[in-house]
């Protein structure tokens, strides 16, 4: 829905609590920006015309969309039921194109499990929503993400 409507319901959640909030992809958009992305892969399960509503939003905040792969499904569920196989075909699938990094943009695919091992073969960084949003978290609440082992290299190398 955008990034503006992410800052809002965050700002809300903080008003009414005085505790700091974000996102997914508030924190994927930090990620981003401390690590110089500009051309990026993304992975989702989403129909055709979500994937194109995310390639704009991304776009209208300077990153390019270097290549995609998409499953066109519409529900939670069937998220949650992509195996990691296929997860990691697409993430190959896109590193073929050289990004800056790829995304796995879906809080109910099982991606960040995956991503030690995805980096390692294709040597591109991959940030996955669910663990930006940890990323992000444990940052807001003073904890050295570094603690969290095994789910890549944003955990390791961006402060």
């Amino acid at each position: 829905m955008g990034f503006d409507q992410d800052r809002a319901l965050c700002q809300a959640i903080e008003q009414a609590t005085r505790i700091p909030a974000t996102s997914s992809i508030l924190a994927l958009d930090e990620v981003f920006r401390r690590t110089g992305v500009a051309r990026y892969g993304l992975v989702t399960p989403y129909r055709s015309d979500v994937q194109s509503r995310i390639i704009a939003n991304l776009g209208r905040q300077g990153f390019e969309c270097a290549t995609e792969r998409h499953l066109d499904l519409q529900t939670n569920f069937e998220f949650s039921e992509i195996g990691e196989a296929t997860i990691a075909e697409m993430i190959r699938a896109v590193a073929r194109a050289a990004p800056d990094a790829i995304t796995v943009m879906c809080t109910n695919m099982k991606g960040a499990g995956l991503v030690e091992a995805i980096e390692a073969e294709v040597g591109i960084p991959v940030y996955d929503t669910v663990a930006t949003a940890i990323w992000a978290s444990v940052r807001i609440a003073g904890v050295d993400p570094r603690r969290i082992v095994g789910w890549g290299r944003l955990f390791r190398d961006v402060r």
